[in-house]
């Protein structure tokens, strides 16, 4: 453990004025919880592990916020709005934290803070989503003698939890929604990965967020459950698995939730589709951030005609690929998040091979590193095939009849994303309408987004839809404004006797 003052001086160094903020105010001591660097276990800095009682004074204070804290609309715009040129102007910085903290190499972390500053601009531009509109009051008999309107008001505090894998673009489609609708927002952010989110707070209070309006706060199980317990907590947005978020649901009860809780993302290569664009696509969407991607290609069903081509092509592909430093910008691959989740992952390829599969290339581990990983002949039941590796592993399956490799690809809990390359039209609608996922990609793989657009799965894979705008409404609640009209005259209402005041 690093000596306090060392602690702090980690901190500025990196440009984050403390280890933990809430009711105001930077937490500055204690700071117990290192942050290690998963290439070289380095300890990067150390943050403020929140018990139960600072979490409840945080809540209390966003929530008082929420009440008392005057911040129009057009105030919360433009904050957004200098906090994605923040972002942008201060990347190098930010890059930086996120590469150090986490799995992902320097080029990965600079295109991930210049998502977090399109997700703010989003968030910015998305004010006119709460506007509302008029109320058809004249479409009826029951509305003569009214008008009215509703807009658009904030839940109140959102509850928003986020995981390792993407530790500010995640955090900033938590808060810039929330913000942006009104709303406070106390975040508890992954125990590996919380300086990203500590420099994202920074920026946005530098931006002009009331200082009160958020919380950043790392916490153990009990704190996190009395976050997501306390009855001021209007909503929960959480990004995690599946387990979490059953336990979630379990604690916080009858609430407004916003879950994505990961992919087993396949993708289809027809036998008309192109199978080196494919390739290319798959290696690519498999192996960044270490497999570590809710939307990472985990597992192919190819056509029999391109089977071997395609096999040749991203084996290829795949031994061509750098692992390294994630310092070194030549690095496509580098470690995963720890030796554990690599352990987890080299265990999962053990049982597929012990039966019966065969490791094409990879599959090899040293310390958090895993060689990025091809796997053929994989039984059905594998964990490989039905569970979410979370990991640099890619299954390719042979077909004949592509209505079985649609099957294949339903044939899990999850629903996220899913690709398939064809130049059948009526074949690439066919996937549209027959897999249970949130989004289809045609001639692309599972891995792609833009942050604009609904994001969420099927099934286990979450609940409701994140993007900006989706997020925003989710965040917001339309709250009714109704006119009895009276006579200037008579001092009576000009409703008549045509309806009632009955439900």
């Amino acid at each position: 453990m690093r000596a306090p003052r060392d602690a702090e001086d980690a901190l500025r160094a990196l440009g984050i004025p403390g280890g933990g903020y809430a009711e105001g105010a930077w937490i500055r001591q204690p700071l117990t919880l290192e942050v290690a660097d998963p290439e070289d276990d380095t300890v990067v800095a150390a943050v403020h592990e929140a018990d139960e009682a600072t979490m409840l004074r945080a809540i209390a204070a966003v929530d008082r916020s929420v009440r008392d804290d005057a911040w129009p609309l057009w105030q919360r715009r433009e904050t957004l709005e200098r906090a994605a040129h923040l972002v942008r102007e201060e990347a190098s910085r930010i890059a930086g934290i996120v590469s150090r903290e986490s799995s992902k190499t320097i080029r990965e972390a600079t295109r991930e803070v210049a998502r977090a500053a399109e997700t703010l601009r989003l968030s910015a531009a998305a004010s006119h989503l709460l506007e509302g509109e008029t109320l058809a009051f004249e479409d009826t008999a029951r509305g003569a003698g009214r008008v009215g309107w509703n807009r658009r008001v904030p839940l109140g505090v959102v509850a928003a939890i986020t995981p390792f894998n993407d530790p500010l673009n995640l955090v900033a489609h938590k808060v810039g929604p929330a913000l942006i609708a009104g709303d406070g927002v106390v975040l508890k952010p992954a125990r590996v990965t919380p300086l990203s989110a500590l420099a994202l707070l920074d920026v946005l209070l530098r931006a002009g967020m009331p200082p009160q309006r958020m919380a950043v706060l790392v916490a153990d199980r009990a704190a996190s459950t009395v976050l997501v317990a306390d009855r001021r907590v209007a909503a929960v947005s959480f990004t995690g698995g599946p387990a979490t978020g059953d336990a979630i649901a379990r604690a916080a009860g009858a609430r407004p939730m916003l879950m994505e809780l990961g992919g087993n993302n396949a993708v289809i290569v027809a036998a008309d589709g192109d199978a080196a664009a494919a390739a290319a696509g798959i290696v690519d969407g498999a192996f960044g951030v270490a497999g570590q991607n809710c939307l990472s290609v985990q597992r192919v069903f190819v056509h029999a005609s391109h089977h071997e081509r395609l096999v040749a092509d991203v084996v290829a592909r795949t031994r061509a690929l750098v692992v390294g430093s994630k310092r070194d910008a030549a690095t496509d691959v580098g470690p995963m998040i720890s030796r554990r989740e690599a352990e987890r992952v080299e265990r999962w390829i053990d049982e597929a091979v012990d039966a019966g599969a065969h490791v094409a290339v990879g599959g090899e581990r040293d310390g958090a590193f895993l060689s990025p990983t091809v796997l053929l002949d994989v039984p059905r039941d594998a964990r490989v095939q039905r569970e979410e590796v979370f990991g640099p592993v890619v299954t390719i399956t042979p077909f004949e009849d592509v209505e079985d490799a649609l099957a294949q690809v339903d044939d899990t809990e999850y629903g996220l994303q899913a690709g398939i390359f064809t130049a059948s039209m009526s074949l690439a609608m066919r996937a549209v309408e027959r897999l249970q996922v949130g989004s289809v990609l045609v001639n692309e793989t599972s891995d792609f987004r833009i942050d604009s657009m609904p994001f969420g799965g099927s099934k286990r894979s979450g609940v409701g839809r994140e993007g900006v705008a989706d997020a925003v409404l989710a965040l917001s609640e339309p709250r009714n404004v109704i006119l009895t009209l009276v006579d200037p005259v008579a001092g009576s209402s000009t409703q008549g006797d045509v309806g009632g005041a009955d439900a």
